[in-house]
Protein backbone atom coordinates (compact mmCIF):
# COMPACT_ATOMS: atom_id res chain seq x y z
CA UNK A 1 0.00 0.00 0.00
CA UNK A 2 3.00 2.52 0.85
CA UNK A 3 4.33 1.90 -2.46
CA UNK A 4 1.31 2.74 -4.47
CA UNK A 5 0.48 5.80 -2.00
CA UNK A 6 3.85 7.36 -2.75
CA UNK A 7 3.73 6.99 -6.89
CA UNK A 8 0.25 8.69 -6.84
CA UNK A 9 2.08 11.40 -3.71
CA UNK A 10 4.84 11.83 -6.50
CA UNK A 11 3.02 11.36 -9.65
CA UNK A 12 5.09 8.95 -10.98
CA UNK A 13 5.06 4.98 -11.79
CA UNK A 14 5.44 1.76 -9.31
CA UNK A 15 5.64 -1.74 -9.87
CA UNK A 16 3.29 -3.68 -7.43
CA UNK A 17 4.24 -6.89 -5.90
CA UNK A 18 3.95 -9.56 -8.40
CA UNK A 19 4.08 -12.53 -6.09
CA UNK A 20 0.87 -11.57 -5.14
CA UNK A 21 -0.94 -11.58 -8.26
CA UNK A 22 0.56 -15.12 -9.33
CA UNK A 23 -0.58 -17.19 -6.53
CA UNK A 24 -4.01 -15.05 -6.41
CA UNK A 25 -4.01 -16.99 -10.02
CA UNK A 26 -2.27 -19.99 -9.06
CA UNK A 27 -3.46 -20.61 -5.97
CA UNK A 28 -1.47 -20.20 -2.39
CA UNK A 29 0.32 -23.26 -2.95
CA UNK A 30 3.92 -22.89 -4.56
CA UNK A 31 6.74 -25.06 -4.86
CA UNK A 32 10.43 -23.54 -4.92
CA UNK A 33 11.01 -23.18 -8.96
CA UNK A 34 7.89 -20.74 -8.60
CA UNK A 35 9.86 -18.17 -6.40
CA UNK A 36 12.45 -17.77 -9.43
CA UNK A 37 9.59 -17.38 -11.96
CA UNK A 38 8.60 -14.42 -9.67
CA UNK A 39 11.12 -13.35 -9.21
CA UNK A 40 12.02 -13.03 -13.18
CA UNK A 41 8.71 -11.80 -13.79
CA UNK A 42 8.76 -9.02 -10.76
CA UNK A 43 12.16 -7.46 -12.69
CA UNK A 44 10.42 -7.74 -16.10
CA UNK A 45 7.58 -5.35 -14.77
CA UNK A 46 9.83 -2.81 -12.93
CA UNK A 47 11.98 -2.55 -16.36
CA UNK A 48 8.65 -1.76 -18.36
CA UNK A 49 7.58 0.67 -15.51
CA UNK A 50 10.70 2.39 -15.34
CA UNK A 51 10.09 3.69 -19.02
CA UNK A 52 6.67 5.32 -17.39
CA UNK A 53 8.31 7.06 -14.21
CA UNK A 54 8.46 10.94 -13.99
CA UNK A 55 10.65 10.89 -11.27
CA UNK A 56 11.05 8.30 -9.13
CA UNK A 57 10.26 4.42 -9.63
CA UNK A 58 8.34 2.93 -6.45
CA UNK A 59 8.54 -1.00 -6.10
CA UNK A 60 6.28 -2.47 -3.78
CA UNK A 61 9.10 -5.39 -3.41
CA UNK A 62 12.45 -6.07 -4.69
CA UNK A 63 15.16 -9.53 -4.27
CA UNK A 64 15.84 -9.06 -0.96
CA UNK A 65 12.66 -9.97 -0.05
CA UNK A 66 12.67 -12.79 -2.05
CA UNK A 67 15.72 -13.97 -1.42
CA UNK A 68 14.81 -14.26 2.42
CA UNK A 69 11.51 -15.79 1.19
CA UNK A 70 13.39 -18.74 -0.21
CA UNK A 71 15.92 -18.92 2.80
CA UNK A 72 12.96 -18.69 4.78
CA UNK A 73 10.93 -21.52 3.01
CA UNK A 74 13.45 -23.59 1.47
CA UNK A 75 16.58 -23.06 3.32
CA UNK A 76 18.26 -21.74 0.25
CA UNK A 77 18.14 -19.28 -2.68
CA UNK A 78 18.87 -19.94 -6.58
CA UNK A 79 21.77 -18.14 -7.74
CA UNK A 80 20.17 -15.97 -10.45
CA UNK A 81 18.08 -14.44 -7.31
CA UNK A 82 20.99 -13.68 -5.52
CA UNK A 83 23.29 -12.11 -8.22
CA UNK A 84 20.02 -9.72 -8.30
CA UNK A 85 20.56 -8.30 -4.66
CA UNK A 86 24.13 -7.91 -5.79
CA UNK A 87 23.79 -6.28 -9.06
CA UNK A 88 20.41 -4.97 -8.92
CA UNK A 89 20.90 -1.75 -5.73
CA UNK A 90 18.41 0.40 -5.35
CA UNK A 91 18.81 3.69 -4.54
CA UNK A 92 16.82 3.82 -1.35
CA UNK A 93 14.96 0.87 0.36
CA UNK A 94 12.15 1.49 2.63
CA UNK A 95 12.09 -1.22 5.22
CA UNK A 96 8.41 -0.89 6.87
CA UNK A 97 8.73 -1.08 10.69
CA UNK A 98 5.81 -3.90 12.20
CA UNK A 99 4.60 -0.99 14.15
CA UNK A 100 1.32 -1.87 12.57
CA UNK A 101 -1.01 -4.55 13.89
CA UNK A 102 -0.93 -8.03 11.76
CA UNK A 103 -3.94 -8.12 9.58
CA UNK A 104 -4.75 -11.72 8.13
CA UNK A 105 -4.14 -12.63 4.27
CA UNK A 106 -4.15 -16.26 3.21
CA UNK A 107 -1.49 -15.33 0.92
CA UNK A 108 0.73 -14.44 3.81
CA UNK A 109 2.79 -17.02 5.72
CA UNK A 110 4.52 -16.88 8.96
CA UNK A 111 2.65 -14.68 11.03
CA UNK A 112 4.54 -15.65 14.53
CA UNK A 113 8.06 -14.34 12.43
CA UNK A 114 7.57 -10.80 12.08
CA UNK A 115 10.10 -9.53 14.28
CA UNK A 116 12.17 -12.69 13.16
CA UNK A 117 11.71 -11.62 9.45
CA UNK A 118 12.11 -7.91 9.88
CA UNK A 119 15.46 -8.65 11.76
CA UNK A 120 16.83 -10.67 8.43
CA UNK A 121 15.81 -8.17 6.03
CA UNK A 122 18.11 -5.13 8.43
CA UNK A 123 20.48 -7.30 8.70
CA UNK A 124 20.70 -7.83 5.28
CA UNK A 125 20.35 -4.50 4.05
CA UNK A 126 23.21 -3.43 6.88
CA UNK A 127 25.49 -6.35 5.90
CA UNK A 128 25.67 -4.89 1.97
CA UNK A 129 25.66 -1.45 3.02
CA UNK A 130 22.73 -0.56 0.91
CA UNK A 131 20.81 2.65 1.94
CA UNK A 132 17.86 2.03 3.81
CA UNK A 133 15.58 3.73 6.53
CA UNK A 134 12.62 2.20 8.19
CA UNK A 135 9.32 3.68 7.53
CA UNK A 136 7.23 4.36 10.77
CA UNK A 137 3.95 5.32 11.63
CA UNK A 138 -0.08 4.41 11.35
CA UNK A 139 -2.39 5.91 8.69
CA UNK A 140 -1.33 8.77 6.80
CA UNK A 141 2.02 9.34 9.31
CA UNK A 142 3.42 6.23 7.70
CA UNK A 143 2.88 7.92 4.39
CA UNK A 144 3.86 11.50 5.80
CA UNK A 145 7.76 10.07 7.63
CA UNK A 146 8.18 8.20 4.51
CA UNK A 147 7.90 11.71 2.15
CA UNK A 148 10.19 13.58 4.49
CA UNK A 149 13.33 10.10 4.38
CA UNK A 150 12.44 10.47 0.31
CA UNK A 151 13.02 14.31 0.31
CA UNK A 152 15.90 13.99 2.89
CA UNK A 153 17.84 11.61 1.11
CA UNK A 154 17.17 13.00 -2.45
CA UNK A 155 17.05 16.69 -1.93
CA UNK A 156 19.11 19.35 -4.08
CA UNK A 157 22.39 20.09 -2.86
Amino acid sequence: MLSAELAKFYGTAWVPEYARHYLEVNGPAYREEDILIIAREQLERETRALANASSYLFCDTEFIVTKIWSEVKYGRCHPWIISQVENHVYDLYLLCDIDLPWEFDPLREHPGMRKELFELYCAELTSRGFPFHIVRGTGYRRLENAVKIINDQFKEE
